[in-house]
Protein backbone atom coordinates (compact mmCIF):
# COMPACT_ATOMS: atom_id res chain seq x y z
CA UNK A 1 0.00 0.00 0.00
CA UNK A 2 1.69 3.68 -0.81
CA UNK A 3 0.79 6.80 0.77
CA UNK A 4 -2.57 7.05 -0.90
CA UNK A 5 -3.63 3.95 -0.26
CA UNK A 6 -3.40 2.10 -3.48
CA UNK A 7 -3.88 -1.37 -3.64
CA UNK A 8 -3.37 -3.61 -6.66
CA UNK A 9 -6.46 -3.07 -8.34
CA UNK A 10 -7.44 0.24 -10.47
CA UNK A 11 -7.28 3.28 -8.37
CA UNK A 12 -8.05 7.16 -9.48
CA UNK A 13 -5.63 9.50 -9.95
CA UNK A 14 -3.97 11.82 -7.44
CA UNK A 15 -2.50 14.83 -8.64
CA UNK A 16 0.16 14.67 -6.83
CA UNK A 17 1.05 11.26 -7.50
CA UNK A 18 4.54 11.54 -9.29
CA UNK A 19 3.28 8.79 -11.72
CA UNK A 20 0.25 10.84 -12.63
CA UNK A 21 -1.37 9.33 -15.23
CA UNK A 22 0.64 6.62 -15.85
CA UNK A 23 -0.64 3.59 -13.43
CA UNK A 24 -1.59 1.50 -17.00
CA UNK A 25 -3.01 3.90 -18.73
CA UNK A 26 -6.56 1.99 -19.27
CA UNK A 27 -8.54 4.82 -20.46
CA UNK A 28 -9.60 8.46 -19.34
CA UNK A 29 -10.60 8.44 -15.26
CA UNK A 30 -13.51 10.21 -14.40
CA UNK A 31 -12.41 13.52 -13.63
CA UNK A 32 -16.15 14.83 -12.61
CA UNK A 33 -17.37 15.31 -8.77
CA UNK A 34 -16.29 16.62 -5.72
CA UNK A 35 -11.98 16.48 -5.31
CA UNK A 36 -11.61 13.82 -2.73
CA UNK A 37 -9.10 12.10 -0.85
CA UNK A 38 -8.65 9.57 -3.47
CA UNK A 39 -9.19 11.79 -6.36
CA UNK A 40 -12.26 11.99 -7.87
CA UNK A 41 -14.83 10.57 -6.15
CA UNK A 42 -16.91 12.08 -3.11
CA UNK A 43 -16.71 10.11 0.09
CA UNK A 44 -20.24 10.41 1.29
CA UNK A 45 -20.15 7.12 1.43
CA UNK A 46 -18.77 4.04 2.86
CA UNK A 47 -16.28 2.95 0.51
CA UNK A 48 -16.85 -0.76 -1.09
CA UNK A 49 -14.86 -2.76 -1.85
CA UNK A 50 -13.20 -2.44 -5.77
CA UNK A 51 -14.45 -5.52 -7.76
CA UNK A 52 -12.23 -7.45 -10.71
CA UNK A 53 -12.53 -5.98 -14.32
CA UNK A 54 -12.23 -7.56 -17.05
CA UNK A 55 -11.30 -5.91 -20.36
CA UNK A 56 -14.18 -5.32 -22.84
CA UNK A 57 -16.72 -5.76 -19.73
CA UNK A 58 -18.40 -2.30 -19.11
CA UNK A 59 -18.78 -1.38 -15.27
CA UNK A 60 -21.32 -0.04 -13.27
CA UNK A 61 -21.83 0.04 -10.00
CA UNK A 62 -25.03 2.04 -8.14
CA UNK A 63 -23.83 3.79 -4.93
CA UNK A 64 -26.79 4.31 -2.49
CA UNK A 65 -28.57 7.72 -2.88
CA UNK A 66 -27.23 8.13 -6.69
CA UNK A 67 -29.84 7.41 -9.30
CA UNK A 68 -28.05 5.79 -12.40
CA UNK A 69 -28.25 7.54 -15.78
CA UNK A 70 -26.16 8.03 -18.53
CA UNK A 71 -23.81 11.26 -18.99
CA UNK A 72 -24.06 12.76 -22.05
CA UNK A 73 -20.36 12.98 -23.40
CA UNK A 74 -19.10 15.86 -25.64
CA UNK A 75 -16.37 14.50 -28.37
CA UNK A 76 -15.12 17.90 -29.00
CA UNK A 77 -14.24 18.38 -25.34
CA UNK A 78 -10.60 17.18 -25.57
CA UNK A 79 -10.82 17.07 -28.74
CA UNK A 80 -10.87 13.82 -30.54
CA UNK A 81 -8.63 13.87 -33.32
CA UNK A 82 -5.22 12.60 -31.31
CA UNK A 83 -5.82 9.27 -31.11
CA UNK A 84 -6.99 9.60 -27.70
CA UNK A 85 -10.37 7.88 -27.22
CA UNK A 86 -12.77 8.16 -24.34
CA UNK A 87 -16.29 7.71 -25.64
CA UNK A 88 -18.66 5.95 -23.80
CA UNK A 89 -19.81 3.21 -25.97
CA UNK A 90 -17.98 -0.20 -24.68
CA UNK A 91 -15.32 -1.53 -26.63
CA UNK A 92 -14.41 -5.28 -27.54
CA UNK A 93 -11.28 -6.66 -26.28
CA UNK A 94 -8.01 -5.81 -27.50
CA UNK A 95 -4.46 -7.24 -26.94
CA UNK A 96 -1.84 -5.91 -24.51
CA UNK A 97 -0.13 -2.72 -25.85
CA UNK A 98 -2.61 -1.63 -28.57
CA UNK A 99 -5.88 0.43 -27.97
CA UNK A 100 -6.39 1.47 -24.25
CA UNK A 101 -9.08 0.00 -22.50
CA UNK A 102 -12.37 1.56 -21.41
CA UNK A 103 -12.70 3.62 -18.45
CA UNK A 104 -14.08 1.46 -16.11
CA UNK A 105 -15.83 4.84 -14.10
CA UNK A 106 -16.68 6.60 -17.48
CA UNK A 107 -20.68 4.89 -16.69
CA UNK A 108 -20.82 6.62 -13.24
CA UNK A 109 -23.43 9.26 -12.25
CA UNK A 110 -21.80 11.85 -9.15
CA UNK A 111 -24.08 12.84 -6.71
CA UNK A 112 -24.59 16.35 -8.30
CA UNK A 113 -25.38 17.58 -12.20
CA UNK A 114 -22.72 18.33 -14.35
CA UNK A 115 -23.68 22.37 -14.19
CA UNK A 116 -22.95 22.48 -10.53
CA UNK A 117 -19.24 20.67 -11.14
CA UNK A 118 -16.59 22.66 -9.91
CA UNK A 119 -13.79 23.29 -12.66
CA UNK A 120 -10.78 22.87 -10.93
CA UNK A 121 -8.67 24.03 -14.20
CA UNK A 122 -10.03 27.77 -14.50
CA UNK A 123 -8.29 28.49 -11.10
CA UNK A 124 -4.47 29.98 -11.33
CA UNK A 125 -3.27 27.18 -8.85
CA UNK A 126 -5.48 24.17 -10.45
CA UNK A 127 -3.55 21.34 -11.90
CA UNK A 128 -3.59 20.68 -15.43
CA UNK A 129 -6.16 18.75 -17.46
CA UNK A 130 -4.84 15.25 -18.06
CA UNK A 131 -2.74 14.53 -21.53
CA UNK A 132 -2.75 11.47 -23.62
CA UNK A 133 -0.11 9.30 -22.52
CA UNK A 134 1.95 10.67 -25.90
CA UNK A 135 2.12 14.47 -25.17
CA UNK A 136 3.05 13.86 -21.31
CA UNK A 137 5.73 16.61 -20.25
CA UNK A 138 7.53 15.90 -17.41
CA UNK A 139 6.54 18.67 -14.71
CA UNK A 140 9.15 21.86 -14.92
CA UNK A 141 11.48 22.72 -11.64
CA UNK A 142 9.56 25.24 -9.55
CA UNK A 143 12.12 28.48 -9.45
CA UNK A 144 14.06 28.60 -6.20
CA UNK A 145 12.26 31.48 -3.64
CA UNK A 146 14.28 34.66 -3.04
CA UNK A 147 15.53 33.42 0.56
CA UNK A 148 16.72 30.44 -0.81
CA UNK A 149 20.75 30.24 -0.65
CA UNK A 150 22.62 30.09 -4.00
CA UNK A 151 24.27 26.90 -4.59
CA UNK A 152 27.06 27.36 -7.74
CA UNK A 153 27.65 24.83 -9.90
CA UNK A 154 31.09 23.46 -9.93
CA UNK A 155 33.50 24.59 -12.63
CA UNK A 156 33.72 23.23 -15.70
CA UNK A 157 36.48 24.23 -17.60
CA UNK A 158 36.26 23.93 -21.58
CA UNK A 159 40.04 22.25 -21.66
CA UNK A 160 37.92 19.29 -20.13
CA UNK A 161 34.65 19.81 -21.45
CA UNK A 162 35.53 20.04 -24.46
CA UNK A 163 33.36 22.79 -24.85
CA UNK A 164 34.37 26.35 -26.29
CA UNK A 165 34.46 29.77 -24.76
CA UNK A 166 31.21 31.89 -25.83
CA UNK A 167 31.85 34.06 -28.64
CA UNK A 168 33.06 37.19 -27.89
CA UNK A 169 30.24 39.27 -29.34
CA UNK A 170 27.56 36.68 -27.21
CA UNK A 171 25.94 38.75 -24.62
CA UNK A 172 28.00 38.07 -21.12
CA UNK A 173 24.35 37.28 -19.72
CA UNK A 174 23.87 34.58 -22.24
CA UNK A 175 26.96 32.75 -21.63
CA UNK A 176 26.81 29.50 -19.83
CA UNK A 177 28.32 28.31 -16.41
CA UNK A 178 30.25 31.68 -16.32
CA UNK A 179 29.07 32.44 -12.96
CA UNK A 180 26.18 34.75 -13.56
CA UNK A 181 23.50 35.16 -10.88
CA UNK A 182 20.49 32.83 -11.28
CA UNK A 183 18.10 36.00 -10.54
CA UNK A 184 19.59 37.76 -12.99
CA UNK A 185 22.32 39.89 -10.79
CA UNK A 186 25.31 41.03 -11.94
CA UNK A 187 27.91 37.62 -12.76
CA UNK A 188 30.18 37.11 -9.93
CA UNK A 189 33.86 36.97 -11.08
CA UNK A 190 35.45 33.40 -10.44
CA UNK A 191 39.45 32.73 -9.71
CA UNK A 192 40.52 31.33 -12.95
CA UNK A 193 42.73 28.32 -13.23
CA UNK A 194 42.72 28.21 -16.67
CA UNK A 195 46.66 28.09 -16.46
CA UNK A 196 47.49 26.20 -13.47
CA UNK A 197 45.23 23.43 -15.08
CA UNK A 198 47.20 23.97 -18.77
CA UNK A 199 50.30 23.79 -16.76
CA UNK A 200 49.82 20.52 -14.62
CA UNK A 201 48.28 18.74 -18.29
CA UNK A 202 51.61 19.98 -20.31
CA UNK A 203 53.83 18.86 -17.88
CA UNK A 204 52.09 15.27 -17.19
CA UNK A 205 51.78 15.11 -20.84
CA UNK A 206 55.68 16.05 -21.46
CA UNK A 207 56.82 13.38 -18.92
CA UNK A 208 54.25 10.88 -20.65
CA UNK A 209 55.92 11.32 -23.58
CA UNK A 210 59.56 11.08 -22.46
CA UNK A 211 58.47 7.64 -20.29
CA UNK A 212 56.46 6.18 -23.37
CA UNK A 213 59.83 7.18 -25.43
CA UNK A 214 62.27 5.34 -23.16
CA UNK A 215 60.45 2.78 -22.27
CA UNK A 216 58.87 2.57 -26.24
CA UNK A 217 63.16 2.65 -27.35
CA UNK A 218 63.70 -0.58 -24.56
CA UNK A 219 60.97 -2.39 -25.98
CA UNK A 220 62.38 -1.91 -29.48
CA UNK A 221 66.07 -2.69 -28.73
CA UNK A 222 64.48 -6.04 -26.85
CA UNK A 223 62.58 -6.88 -29.46
CA UNK A 224 64.27 -5.60 -32.72
CA UNK A 225 68.27 -4.11 -31.82
CA UNK A 226 71.02 -6.09 -32.55
CA UNK A 227 71.63 -8.65 -29.95
CA UNK A 228 75.22 -8.56 -28.19
CA UNK A 229 77.67 -10.65 -29.78
CA UNK A 230 81.92 -10.81 -29.80
CA UNK A 231 83.97 -10.07 -32.17
CA UNK A 232 86.32 -12.12 -33.72
CA UNK A 233 87.18 -16.17 -33.31
CA UNK A 234 87.89 -16.41 -29.53
CA UNK A 235 90.52 -17.16 -27.73
CA UNK A 236 91.13 -20.66 -25.94
CA UNK A 237 89.58 -23.92 -25.93
CA UNK A 238 86.25 -25.96 -24.83
CA UNK A 239 84.01 -28.39 -25.60
CA UNK A 240 80.25 -28.08 -26.05
CA UNK A 241 77.95 -30.83 -26.49
CA UNK A 242 75.04 -30.24 -28.73
CA UNK A 243 72.29 -33.05 -27.95
CA UNK A 244 70.04 -34.58 -30.33
CA UNK A 245 66.79 -32.69 -31.40
CA UNK A 246 68.39 -29.51 -30.15
CA UNK A 247 66.81 -26.55 -31.81
CA UNK A 248 68.91 -23.30 -32.60
CA UNK A 249 67.26 -21.78 -29.63
CA UNK A 250 68.75 -24.48 -27.37
CA UNK A 251 72.11 -24.47 -28.70
CA UNK A 252 72.72 -20.67 -28.41
CA UNK A 253 71.62 -21.27 -24.74
CA UNK A 254 74.03 -23.98 -24.19
CA UNK A 255 76.97 -21.41 -26.13
CA UNK A 256 76.02 -18.69 -24.39
CA UNK A 257 76.50 -20.58 -21.01
CA UNK A 258 79.71 -21.94 -22.03
CA UNK A 259 80.82 -18.97 -22.69
CA UNK A 260 81.08 -19.22 -26.22
CA UNK A 261 78.72 -16.46 -27.68
CA UNK A 262 78.07 -13.28 -26.35
CA UNK A 263 73.96 -14.18 -26.43
CA UNK A 264 71.47 -16.93 -27.58
CA UNK A 265 69.89 -13.85 -29.78
CA UNK A 266 73.01 -13.54 -31.27
CA UNK A 267 73.58 -17.25 -32.53
CA UNK A 268 69.92 -17.99 -33.61
CA UNK A 269 70.29 -14.71 -35.84
CA UNK A 270 73.73 -15.94 -37.31
CA UNK A 271 72.10 -19.02 -37.86
CA UNK A 272 69.10 -18.20 -39.35
CA UNK A 273 71.22 -16.26 -42.11
CA UNK A 274 73.18 -19.64 -42.99
CA UNK A 275 70.95 -21.83 -44.92
CA UNK A 276 73.79 -24.22 -44.30
CA UNK A 277 73.19 -24.08 -40.55
CA UNK A 278 70.03 -26.28 -40.53
CA UNK A 279 72.31 -28.73 -41.01
CA UNK A 280 74.13 -28.75 -37.69
CA UNK A 281 74.67 -31.91 -36.19
CA UNK A 282 74.45 -33.23 -32.47
CA UNK A 283 77.95 -33.93 -30.94
CA UNK A 284 80.65 -32.53 -29.34
CA UNK A 285 82.49 -29.84 -30.88
CA UNK A 286 85.89 -28.60 -29.84
CA UNK A 287 85.36 -24.32 -29.97
CA UNK A 288 86.79 -21.28 -27.97
CA UNK A 289 85.69 -18.73 -25.21
CA UNK A 290 84.29 -15.42 -26.33
CA UNK A 291 83.17 -16.09 -30.21
CA UNK A 292 81.49 -14.18 -32.60
CA UNK A 293 78.00 -15.97 -33.58
CA UNK A 294 79.26 -15.96 -37.12
CA UNK A 295 82.34 -17.71 -36.29
CA UNK A 296 80.30 -20.11 -33.98
CA UNK A 297 77.94 -20.86 -36.94
CA UNK A 298 80.64 -21.18 -39.28
CA UNK A 299 82.55 -24.12 -37.59
CA UNK A 300 79.63 -26.13 -36.30
CA UNK A 301 78.20 -26.61 -39.51
CA UNK A 302 81.27 -28.40 -41.15
CA UNK A 303 81.20 -31.83 -40.50
CA UNK A 304 84.75 -32.26 -39.67
CA UNK A 305 84.81 -29.70 -36.83
CA UNK A 306 82.21 -31.77 -35.25
CA UNK A 307 83.98 -34.04 -32.11
CA UNK A 308 82.57 -37.54 -33.17
CA UNK A 309 83.50 -40.35 -35.37
CA UNK A 310 81.61 -41.14 -38.41
CA UNK A 311 82.09 -45.09 -39.13
CA UNK A 312 81.17 -45.53 -43.28
CA UNK A 313 79.98 -48.62 -44.33
CA UNK A 314 82.69 -51.25 -45.17
CA UNK A 315 85.41 -49.44 -43.43
CA UNK A 316 88.06 -51.91 -42.01
CA UNK A 317 89.02 -51.55 -37.89
CA UNK A 318 92.37 -49.97 -39.09
CA UNK A 319 90.76 -46.95 -40.30
CA UNK A 320 88.61 -46.62 -37.47
CA UNK A 321 91.39 -47.23 -34.90
CA UNK A 322 92.95 -43.92 -37.00
CA UNK A 323 89.55 -42.36 -36.72
CA UNK A 324 89.62 -42.53 -33.06
CA UNK A 325 93.32 -41.50 -32.01
CA UNK A 326 93.06 -38.67 -34.22
CA UNK A 327 89.51 -37.81 -32.47
CA UNK A 328 90.64 -38.17 -28.89
CA UNK A 329 94.19 -36.83 -29.22
CA UNK A 330 96.05 -40.04 -28.31
CA UNK A 331 99.41 -41.41 -29.94
CA UNK A 332 98.95 -43.11 -33.00
CA UNK A 333 98.14 -47.04 -32.56
CA UNK A 334 96.68 -46.34 -29.04
CA UNK A 335 93.62 -47.80 -30.14
CA UNK A 336 94.72 -50.28 -32.05
CA UNK A 337 96.64 -52.23 -29.21
CA UNK A 338 93.73 -51.28 -26.43
CA UNK A 339 91.82 -53.64 -29.15
CA UNK A 340 94.54 -56.27 -29.34
CA UNK A 341 94.98 -56.85 -25.55
CA UNK A 342 91.31 -55.71 -24.12
CA UNK A 343 88.79 -57.30 -27.33
CA UNK A 344 87.34 -60.15 -24.54
CA UNK A 345 86.16 -56.91 -22.44
CA UNK A 346 84.35 -54.91 -24.95
CA UNK A 347 81.01 -57.27 -24.75
CA UNK A 348 81.36 -59.40 -28.40
CA UNK A 349 79.17 -62.02 -28.59
CA UNK A 350 79.99 -65.43 -27.73
CA UNK A 351 79.94 -66.74 -31.19
CA UNK A 352 82.58 -64.36 -32.08
CA UNK A 353 86.13 -65.21 -33.01
CA UNK A 354 85.52 -68.63 -33.52
CA UNK A 355 88.90 -69.13 -36.04
CA UNK A 356 92.05 -69.03 -34.77
CA UNK A 357 93.21 -67.16 -38.17
CA UNK A 358 91.15 -64.39 -37.63
CA UNK A 359 93.66 -61.23 -37.84
CA UNK A 360 91.22 -59.15 -35.54
CA UNK A 361 89.05 -60.29 -33.52
CA UNK A 362 86.45 -56.65 -33.69
CA UNK A 363 86.74 -56.97 -37.28
CA UNK A 364 83.39 -56.69 -38.59
CA UNK A 365 82.10 -55.38 -35.11
CA UNK A 366 82.70 -51.96 -35.29
CA UNK A 367 79.62 -51.18 -36.32
CA UNK A 368 79.10 -48.25 -39.15
CA UNK A 369 77.19 -45.34 -37.14
CA UNK A 370 78.02 -42.10 -36.11
CA UNK A 371 79.35 -41.91 -32.73
CA UNK A 372 80.01 -38.87 -30.10
CA UNK A 373 83.39 -38.26 -28.64
CA UNK A 374 83.06 -36.15 -25.23
CA UNK A 375 85.45 -35.57 -22.57
CA UNK A 376 85.48 -38.33 -21.09
CA UNK A 377 85.99 -40.60 -23.55
CA UNK A 378 88.72 -43.29 -24.12
CA UNK A 379 89.62 -46.07 -26.61
CA UNK A 380 87.99 -48.44 -24.79
CA UNK A 381 84.99 -46.63 -23.92
CA UNK A 382 84.74 -45.83 -28.00
CA UNK A 383 85.43 -49.25 -29.00
CA UNK A 384 82.55 -50.71 -26.21
CA UNK A 385 80.01 -48.57 -27.21
CA UNK A 386 80.89 -49.81 -31.08
CA UNK A 387 80.06 -53.62 -30.24
CA UNK A 388 77.60 -52.94 -28.13
CA UNK A 389 75.83 -51.40 -31.09
CA UNK A 390 76.66 -54.11 -33.40
CA UNK A 391 75.64 -56.85 -31.24
CA UNK A 392 72.67 -55.34 -30.91
CA UNK A 393 71.87 -54.91 -34.87
CA UNK A 394 72.76 -58.57 -35.49
CA UNK A 395 70.42 -59.79 -32.93
CA UNK A 396 67.31 -57.56 -34.19
CA UNK A 397 68.47 -59.56 -37.71
CA UNK A 398 68.83 -62.90 -36.07
CA UNK A 399 71.78 -64.44 -37.13
CA UNK A 400 72.43 -66.90 -35.36
CA UNK A 401 68.66 -68.59 -36.86
CA UNK A 402 69.41 -67.16 -40.40
CA UNK A 403 72.87 -68.63 -40.90
CA UNK A 404 71.45 -72.52 -40.14
CA UNK A 405 68.84 -71.46 -42.33
CA UNK A 406 71.42 -70.58 -45.05
CA UNK A 407 73.51 -73.28 -44.78
CA UNK A 408 76.10 -71.49 -42.81
CA UNK A 409 78.44 -72.96 -39.86
CA UNK A 410 78.18 -69.93 -37.53
CA UNK A 411 76.71 -66.56 -37.46
CA UNK A 412 80.04 -65.04 -37.87
CA UNK A 413 80.20 -66.79 -41.42
CA UNK A 414 77.10 -64.74 -42.02
CA UNK A 415 78.97 -61.39 -41.06
CA UNK A 416 81.61 -62.42 -43.39
CA UNK A 417 79.59 -62.86 -45.87
CA UNK A 418 77.93 -59.61 -45.83
CA UNK A 419 81.25 -57.97 -45.69
CA UNK A 420 82.26 -59.23 -48.27
CA UNK A 421 79.11 -58.03 -49.97
CA UNK A 422 79.73 -55.03 -49.00
CA UNK A 423 83.61 -54.56 -50.06
CA UNK A 424 82.99 -56.19 -53.84
CA UNK A 425 79.23 -54.32 -54.41
CA UNK A 426 79.57 -51.51 -56.45
CA UNK A 427 76.15 -50.17 -55.66
CA UNK A 428 73.35 -50.98 -53.89
CA UNK A 429 71.65 -52.54 -56.58
CA UNK A 430 73.83 -55.09 -57.33
CA UNK A 431 74.35 -56.30 -53.05
CA UNK A 432 71.30 -59.33 -53.65
CA UNK A 433 73.33 -60.34 -56.83
CA UNK A 434 76.82 -60.72 -55.43
CA UNK A 435 75.50 -62.45 -52.02
CA UNK A 436 73.69 -64.95 -54.72
CA UNK A 437 77.48 -65.74 -56.29
CA UNK A 438 78.67 -66.52 -52.91
CA UNK A 439 76.59 -68.31 -51.67
CA UNK A 440 76.34 -70.33 -55.70
CA UNK A 441 80.41 -70.48 -54.72
CA UNK A 442 79.95 -71.69 -51.81
CA UNK A 443 77.94 -74.91 -52.66
CA UNK A 444 80.49 -78.34 -53.02
CA UNK A 445 78.09 -78.74 -56.56
CA UNK A 446 79.97 -75.70 -57.61
CA UNK A 447 82.15 -77.47 -60.19
CA UNK A 448 82.89 -73.99 -62.23
CA UNK A 449 85.15 -72.33 -59.94
CA UNK A 450 85.39 -75.35 -57.64
CA UNK A 451 84.54 -73.69 -54.24
CA UNK A 452 87.23 -70.30 -54.50
CA UNK A 453 85.52 -67.28 -54.41
CA UNK A 454 88.27 -65.64 -55.96
CA UNK A 455 87.33 -62.62 -54.68
CA UNK A 456 90.06 -59.52 -55.14
CA UNK A 457 88.87 -57.86 -52.22
CA UNK A 458 89.83 -60.40 -49.75
CA UNK A 459 93.14 -60.51 -50.66
CA UNK A 460 93.83 -56.52 -50.04
CA UNK A 461 92.38 -57.15 -47.19
CA UNK A 462 95.43 -59.26 -45.97
CA UNK A 463 97.70 -57.00 -47.83
CA UNK A 464 96.22 -53.87 -46.11
CA UNK A 465 95.24 -52.30 -49.75
CA UNK A 466 92.67 -51.73 -52.36
CA UNK A 467 94.44 -52.09 -55.43
CA UNK A 468 91.98 -52.65 -58.57
CA UNK A 469 94.87 -54.58 -60.21
CA UNK A 470 96.27 -57.88 -58.41
CA UNK A 471 98.93 -60.33 -60.91
CA UNK A 472 97.95 -63.71 -61.32
CA UNK A 473 101.29 -65.09 -60.11
CA UNK A 474 100.68 -62.78 -56.86
CA UNK A 475 97.34 -64.48 -56.43
CA UNK A 476 98.39 -68.17 -56.67
CA UNK A 477 101.37 -67.80 -54.79
CA UNK A 478 100.38 -66.39 -51.39
CA UNK A 479 98.95 -68.74 -49.00
CA UNK A 480 96.89 -66.51 -46.62
CA UNK A 481 93.70 -68.25 -45.31
CA UNK A 482 92.48 -64.88 -46.16
CA UNK A 483 93.61 -65.09 -50.19
CA UNK A 484 90.50 -66.49 -51.63
CA UNK A 485 92.23 -67.63 -54.73
CA UNK A 486 94.06 -70.30 -52.74
CA UNK A 487 91.69 -71.08 -49.95
CA UNK A 488 88.14 -72.43 -50.70
CA UNK A 489 85.14 -71.09 -48.65
CA UNK A 490 84.81 -68.12 -46.63
CA UNK A 491 87.21 -65.94 -45.05
CA UNK A 492 88.13 -66.82 -41.24
CA UNK A 493 86.52 -63.81 -40.59
CA UNK A 494 84.89 -60.81 -41.73
CA UNK A 495 86.89 -58.33 -44.05
CA UNK A 496 85.32 -55.07 -42.92
CA UNK A 497 82.39 -53.53 -40.96
CA UNK A 498 79.19 -54.24 -43.47
CA UNK A 499 76.44 -51.86 -42.99
CA UNK A 500 72.74 -52.22 -43.07
CA UNK A 501 71.97 -53.55 -46.47
CA UNK A 502 74.81 -55.16 -47.06
CA UNK A 503 73.28 -57.61 -44.34
CA UNK A 504 70.10 -57.35 -45.61
CA UNK A 505 71.04 -58.67 -48.94
CA UNK A 506 73.35 -61.45 -47.57
CA UNK A 507 70.06 -62.90 -45.55
CA UNK A 508 68.40 -62.59 -48.92
CA UNK A 509 70.10 -63.55 -51.87
CA UNK A 510 68.73 -63.36 -55.73
CA UNK A 511 67.95 -67.20 -57.31
CA UNK A 512 68.46 -66.26 -60.74
CA UNK A 513 72.08 -68.45 -61.18
CA UNK A 514 74.68 -66.03 -61.34
CA UNK A 515 78.00 -66.99 -60.47
CA UNK A 516 80.64 -64.48 -61.91
CA UNK A 517 81.25 -60.82 -61.83
CA UNK A 518 83.44 -58.33 -63.37
CA UNK A 519 83.44 -54.72 -63.12
CA UNK A 520 83.57 -53.91 -66.40
CA UNK A 521 84.54 -50.18 -66.05
CA UNK A 522 86.85 -50.79 -63.04
CA UNK A 523 85.22 -48.93 -60.83
CA UNK A 524 81.27 -48.56 -60.69
CA UNK A 525 79.53 -50.96 -62.67
CA UNK A 526 79.39 -54.47 -62.20
CA UNK A 527 77.85 -57.03 -64.24
CA UNK A 528 76.98 -60.46 -63.66
CA UNK A 529 77.08 -63.49 -65.84
CA UNK A 530 75.69 -66.82 -65.36
CA UNK A 531 78.23 -69.24 -67.92
CA UNK A 532 81.83 -69.06 -68.28
CA UNK A 533 81.62 -67.89 -71.87
CA UNK A 534 79.83 -65.16 -70.38
CA UNK A 535 82.37 -64.35 -68.16
CA UNK A 536 84.78 -64.61 -70.89
CA UNK A 537 83.28 -61.47 -72.84
CA UNK A 538 82.82 -59.61 -69.73
CA UNK A 539 86.79 -59.95 -69.27
CA UNK A 540 87.59 -58.71 -72.46
CA UNK A 541 85.52 -56.22 -71.53
CA UNK A 542 87.26 -54.83 -68.76
CA UNK A 543 90.61 -55.43 -70.31
CA UNK A 544 89.99 -53.30 -73.10
CA UNK A 545 88.40 -50.06 -71.11
CA UNK A 546 92.03 -50.78 -69.20
CA UNK A 547 94.37 -50.96 -72.50
CA UNK A 548 95.19 -54.08 -71.46
CA UNK A 549 95.79 -56.70 -74.35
Amino acid sequence: MTEYGRGAGHEPWHPEDPLYGDQGWPGQQAAQGQQGPYGGQPQQYQQEPQQPYYEGQQQHQQHPGYPEQQQPYNEQQYGNNGGWDTGHQQQEPVPYGMNPAPDPYAGQQPAYSAADSPDYYAAPDAYPPPQPPNQRRAPEPEPAPEWAPEHEAPEEHPFFTGADDAPDDEPRESRRGRGSDRRGGKPKKKKSRNGTACLFVTVVLVGGVGGIGYFGYQFYQDQFGAPEDFTGSGTGSVEVEIPKGAGLGQMGNILAKEGVVKSSEAFVSAATANRKAQGIQPGVYPMKKEMSAKAAVDLMINPSNLNAIIVGEGWRNAKIYEEIDKKLRVDVGTTQEVAKEEYKELGLPEWANDNSDIKDPLEGFLYPSRYEIGGKSTPKTVLKEMVARAKGNYASAKVEAESKRLGLESPLQLITVASLVQAEGKTHDDFRKMSEVIYNRLKPTNTETNQLLQFDSALNYLKGQSEIEISEAEANSNMDPYNTYRQRGLTPGPIGNPGTEAMAAALNPTAEGWLYFVATDGRHETEFAKTYPEFKKLRDKFNASQGID
